[in-house]
């Protein structure tokens, strides 16, 4: 899967299950601050990345993704081979 289809894929995901606007899904937002994304939004994501992408995130991983594009490269970095 190529970077861009990772982040087609997560865009997608974002405006169906969590209604947010596409206009606000830059590289640079914020999942937090920008994109309103709270704990138990993040509970759904990693549900949503296990059927998606084939892998399941660990809590402390996702810590340290702050950013839309962080978590672009999480993904791409963490995909199964």
């Amino acid at each position: 899967m190529t970077k861009q289809e990772i982040i087609d894929k997560v865009n997608a995901l974002l405006v169906e299950e969590f209604e947010i606007a596409e206009e606000l899904l830059t590289p640079e937002a914020l999942l937090k601050q920008d994109l309103e994304i709270d704990s138990l939004d993040f509970v759904d994501i990693v549900v949503l990345i296990d059927r998606e992408f084939g892998f399941k995130p660990k809590a402390e991983e996702l810590k340290t993704v702050k950013t839309l594009a962080d978590f672009y490269t999480y993904i791409e970095q963490s995909l199964p081979r």
